[in-house]
């Protein structure tokens, strides 16, 4: 044996698995395809934002969570119904994730992760509101905790880690060696093969070379498998798309680089594995082409207070539930059966300034860096934060105007014709803008956007004072066009709630576990059809973790 555990993917589910397992003495080769400037993979990019329940933060702000409620809003979203009874069910692992993740997630998982050094911004954030009935999709209550220093500092902990256990001799990091099959021996994977690949040093992100320069095969007791979901390759993501969701997009953009492209999805089940759920991912709908790419294809995600106005490509406003914030897969099944692939917000600068946050670590700078000061700034500031005002000045999606005519003019500047009707525009947000006169009211997006200001958080940091869109004085006028933008696969390997990987009959595979988005975040599909969101990363930390731990008692 070449170690104790081969872990193949050094994502932050790869970090976590490798860290568990080296803190009990096993040795363990770490494999990726990537230069090492890649250490981390997509939880780098991240936002940091971490699924907690009734945690010191939320109390802080007024909220009152509990476990009870959190598995309600859980299963009200997932909406398990494939086999959730059966063993042999596609959803039968998923749902013993879920309730195992949310005992963790109201347990012991802050306290884990604040030994280790981590801390969190105080304002809860509320992602996934919903928009239906109490038992349907939807966060009840803000439960996305930011973590101070984003994704970097989510990944911090666990690297470190992984870099002691480096220089005691019990890890080794080996970069650029790209598996390309798994070895099976009398029906136990022992082992994987592939090539290696030439040095690279493309930055972080970036298209690396795939010129092979050698072959390896390394063997051990146990092979984990963390290589991530499919986001990086479009055509996977049109050929898995669900028909519920209306037609795939023709045109999309990207949330993750191209190397997310679920390669190690396919050999995996290709040896023998099962793969289950694979019509369920998770795209999203606010997305605006990155103005300074770092990958091709590179988009950034709108993370929008409730004020905005969103209409479809030919200007019609969206209904309930499909409100910035409120139900993703609402809005893509919308946006998709509007016979287009984009929509639009349409905003004033007083909500810009109040309710615009972009996802990524690079896109939040005063976070990442963890500069107090500069956090204190955001919150006071006048202006839209720096890089939102960065993509509202060069953004290839971003219209400024003084008048609504000349914002249609502009926005139909930006489509192959013009699709943007200026009257009927004009007419459904001075309709919006007589709702706002009185303390009254049947727009529902409305009613949520003062009902948001309830909150602390929110009327803080993150919800305009409901304003007329119309009025000269809360300009200027913005209108955003948005586009699909890919990102988590929720299906992928079934595990068992030891990170065993199963075969076909659901009969576990001795040797091979799984954790992270390649394991649809345990279970092959924890989140079910949707996601309440902060729930990615925490996936990774779960089953990494529930894997490394069972591979030591396992060995």
């Amino acid at each position: 044996m070449d170690a104790d555990v081969i872990v193949v993917g050094a994502g932050l589910a790869g970090l976590v698995t490798t860290a568990e397992l080296a803190d009990t003495g096993r040795t363990v080769l770490l494999l990726d395809q990537e230069p090492e400037a890649s250490l981390g993979g997509q939880a780098f990019w991240s936002f940091g934002g971490l699924f907690l329940v009734d945690s010191p933060e939320q109390r802080r702000m007024g909220v009152h969570d509990s476990l009870d409620l959190a598995l309600q809003d859980w299963l009200g979203t997932a909406a398990f119904d494939r086999g959730v009874d059966d063993p042999a069910g596609e959803d039968f692992w998923g749902r013993q994730w879920a309730t195992a993740y949310l005992d963790f997630a109201s347990g012991e998982k802050r306290a884990w992760l604040h030994g280790m050094g981590m801390r969190w911004f105080p304002v809860v954030g509320w992602a996934e509101r919903g928009g239906h009935l109490a038992d349907g999709h939807g966060n009840s209550v803000p439960r996305f905790h930011v973590t101070w220093g984003t994704g970097p500092g989510v990944v911090a902990p666990f690297e470190r880690r992984v870099r002691d256990a480096v220089e005691a001799g019990r890890v080794e990091l080996r970069f650029r060696h790209r598996v390309d099959g798994l070895s099976v021996t009398d029906g136990v994977v022992d082992g994987v093969h592939g090539a290696v690949l030439e040095p690279s040093a493309a930055a972080r992100g970036t298209d690396s070379s795939r010129t092979r320069v050698g072959d390896f095969a390394l063997r051990a007791q146990a092979v984990i498998v963390t290589s991530g979901g499919i986001g990086g390759d479009h055509d996977l993501v049109r050929a898995n798309w669900p028909s519920r969701l209306g037609p795939a997009p023709k045109n999309m953009i990207s949330g993750v680089p191209a190397h997310v492209d679920g390669r190690l999805l396919g050999i995996t089940e290709q040896a023998g594995a099962r793969v289950v759920n694979r019509d369920r991912m998770w795209h999203y709908t606010e997305g605006v082409r990155n103005w300074d790419p770092i990958w091709a294809q590179h988009g950034i995600r709108i993370l929008a207070g409730p004020s905005s106005l969103w209409f479809d490509a030919r200007g019609r406003r969206f209904p309930a539930p499909c409100f910035p914030g409120f139900d993703t897969l609402a809005t893509l099944e919308a946006i998709t059966t509007s016979g287009y692939d984009h929509s639009w917000f349409v905003l004033t600068q007083k909500i810009i300034e109040k309710e615009f946050a972009l996802s990524g670590s690079e896109q939040n700078p005063d976070l990442t860096e963890k500069d107090l000061r500069k956090v204190l700034t955001r919150v006071r500031q006048r202006t839209a934060p720096g890089p939102v005002e960065a993509f509202k000045e060069h953004g290839a999606d971003f219209v400024v105007a003084d008048t609504l005519p000349e914002l249609v003019a502009g926005m139909n500047r930006l489509t192959d014709e013009p699709l943007i009707d200026l009257a009927d525009l004009q007419r459904q947000i001075v309709a919006r803008d007589r709702e706002i006169d009185h303390p009254f009211t049947k727009d529902l997006q409305v009613t949520a956007l003062r009902g948001a200001r309830r909150y602390r958080g929110d009327r803080l940091v993150r919800t305009a004072a409901p304003h007329k869109v119309l009025d000269p004085s809360n300009g200027p006028l913005i209108a955003v066009q948005l586009h699909v933008l890919t990102r988590k696969t929720l299906g992928g390997l079934q595990t068992d709630l030891t990170g065993r990987v199963l075969r076909p009959d659901a009969t576990p595979f001795p040797g091979l576990y799984a954790a992270g988005e390649v394991a649809g975040f345990g279970g092959g599909g924890v989140h079910g059809y949707r996601s309440l969101e902060g729930t990615f990363l925490g996936g990774c930390l779960f089953s990494g973790r529930q894997a490394g731990r069972a591979v030591t008692l396992a060995l």
